[in-house]
């Protein structure tokens, strides 16, 4: 006997946009394959970009060809993937602040660092002289070009090989398929229909960045650390929601979040249900860095290469959010409900911890880490908030976030040393905005944003979240968030006195003159977060209009 299989209809139009970036990973691995070093790096720089823009213009496409958006219409792939209102808006926010961190990781600099330091064994003997990887001074040989990553992420940190690249000017172009496959998952995670798919999106995001975070090169040990530590954290999460994944189908007999939804809506039995929402919910909170699943953040943002942390801090929270909301709002709607206390305490222990451990820090990099872990308990207060407005108030806190996070960690990467590396310690920070008003203005606005100071993009965010919240009746988090928010503002505004109110110490740091490669995506960030901050309508008409749309 014959059984007939019907294949999955598969819409390559409405799936363009993450086609075009799979796409053009696998035509950078075949380009660091077979292009010469020499011109590798302009090859892969430009193809990355111009794969970004790309699918920004598909994604456009789709978005706008959209005339019957019923649910099954949005189903693609068998309901794999689900091509709906939120699904597209994370896509955007994915694509548009991957585009300024692929253009930040072509940043190159003449550089001398890599003259002027002895490399030595473990042992003590002089194996070389050049620069190392954790200690360097002021060199005087010829210039060297640079970059954020190491020459070669292969070697030993302060060997003699990893030296040699150095001074032969190798690059580590490896970062662009990489960024692009993980930005390519980011698409996919938060636009999945069933659990499966979405650990398939899961690891794919995560494998490229456990590698990218340790090809710093500078702070080389700190930088294997900070990977090490993601990628065995990381591996625990992503069990725990295949765990998850293994009760939901136990509960449903499907992984179909919609199945799993209407199954648990109708169900008697419940248990299976309530152990699925729980473990799914720590692998995604794992992700977006939620109190206590999200130790790693401080640790892995400052080791790993600022480009790096960059487009962790924005896109792959964006993505991450995605899928949770997709998670809580159609397949444990109901179960949201019953879970309400245990996501009520990661919530407010994320917003409160984040924000005491963020007082207590010395390094703006780190304290910028800090920050991006409460930014999360204040998403989270309109994500665990079961209803539409509360859902288009968090889209709209995740963009902002996103776009004022990018820019934050950018600037950073232009404040150096004597010895060319990046200086993040807020007493170097004194007099920066003085000396160099351009600087210290831009960075000046995203930490106000930060803050939710009026006319800024982080102020109408704040409240559209905490408003929603209100309105559903969770006041204890609209508390608890108001308070942590004022004590917030402390810090962000430790740094702007710092930097305009302090006299600069005798070591001040310089500022970096980047190029357009820097200085456009870092432009963006600040003009989009001022624009949202005195014009946001539109797009909190954007993502109330979409939040219906969700499944």
């Amino acid at each position: 006997m014959t059984v007939a299989l019907d294949a999955p209809s598969i819409d390559y139009f409405r799936l363009s946009p993450m086609l075009i970036v799979f796409g053009v990973a696998v035509v950078s691995v075949l380009v660091e394959a077979f292009v010469s070093s020499s011109a590798r790096y302009r090859v892969q720089l430009g193809l990355s970009c111009a794969g970004l823009v790309a699918a920004m213009i598909a994604l456009g496409f789709v978005a706008t060809s959209a005339t019957d958006d019923s649910p099954a219409t949005r189903t693609l792939m068998s309901g794999a993937v689900l091509v709906d209102g939120p699904g597209l808006f994370v896509q955007g926010v994915v694509l548009l602040v991957a585009l300024g961190a692929v253009a930040f990781m072509g940043e190159r600099r003449l550089d001398r660092v890599w003259a002027s330091v002895e490399v030595r064994t473990a042992a003590g003997e002089r194996i070389a002289v050049g620069g190392g990887p954790d200690e360097v001074t002021a060199g005087h040989d010829a210039d060297l070009p640079a970059d954020a990553f190491t020459p070669s992420g292969a070697t030993v940190p302060g060997s003699g090989d990893e030296l040699a690249a150095g001074r032969a000017g190798f690059l580590t172009t490896e970062v662009y398929p990489l960024t692009l496959i993980a930005v390519g998952g980011m698409m996919l995670f938060g636009s999945c229909g069933d659990l499966l798919t979405m650990f398939i999106a899961l690891e794919v995001l995560s494998l490229p960045l456990y590698v990218l975070c340790g090809l710093a090169r500078r702070r080389r040990l700190l930088s294997q650390e900070a990977s090490l530590k993601y990628f065995l954290l990381g591996a625990f999460a992503s069990a725990i929601f295949l765990f998850g994944t293994a009760f939901a189908y136990g509960a449903s007999g499907s992984l179909s979040l919609r199945d799993v939804g209407a199954t648990l809506l109708t169900g008697d039995e419940r248990t299976f249900g309530i152990i699925a929402l729980c473990l799914i919910a720590v692998g995604l909170l794992f992700k977006v860095g939620a109190v206590p699943f999200g130790s790693w953040v401080p640790d892995v943002y400052q080791g790993a290469p600022t480009p790096v942390t960059s487009l962790m801090a924005s896109a792959t929270k964006a993505a991450a959010f995605g899928a949770l909301l997709r998670v809580l709002h159609v397949a444990f709607p109901d179960l949201a409900d019953v879970a309400r206390p245990a996501l009520w305490t990661v919530t407010i222990a994320t917003m409160v911890i984040a924000t005491v451990m963020a007082v207590t820090q010395s390094d703006v990099k780190r304290m910028l880490a800090y920050s991006s872990v409460s930014h999360v308990g204040f998403a989270l207060v309109g994500a665990i908030t079961i209803t539409a407005d509360a859902l288009g108030a968090t889209l709209f806190y995740v963009a902002v976030y996103a776009v004022s996070a990018f820019g934050a960690f950018a600037l950073l990467s232009v404040v150096r040393d004597s010895a060319g590396r990046e200086e993040a310690n807020l007493s170097a920070w004194a007099g920066l905005g003085r000396r160099h008003p351009l600087v210290g203005a831009m960075m000046s606005l995203l930490l106000l944003s930060f803050a939710g100071i009026p006319l800024t993009g982080g102020f109408i965010a704040k409240f559209a979240v905490f408003s929603a919240a209100g309105e559903a009746g969770s006041w204890p988090l609209v508390i608890v968030g108001v308070l942590c928010s004022a004590v917030a503002a402390y810090f962000y505004v430790r740094v702007i006195v710092a930097m305009f109110f302090a006299d600069p110490p005798d070591d001040a740091p310089t500022v970096l003159t980047p190029s357009l490669l820097t200085t456009i995506p870092i432009a963006v960030s600040v003009g989009l977060t001022l624009l949202l901050g005195i014009f946001p309508q539109w797009l909190l008409d954007l993502t109330s209009n979409i939040a219906t749309f969700i499944g």
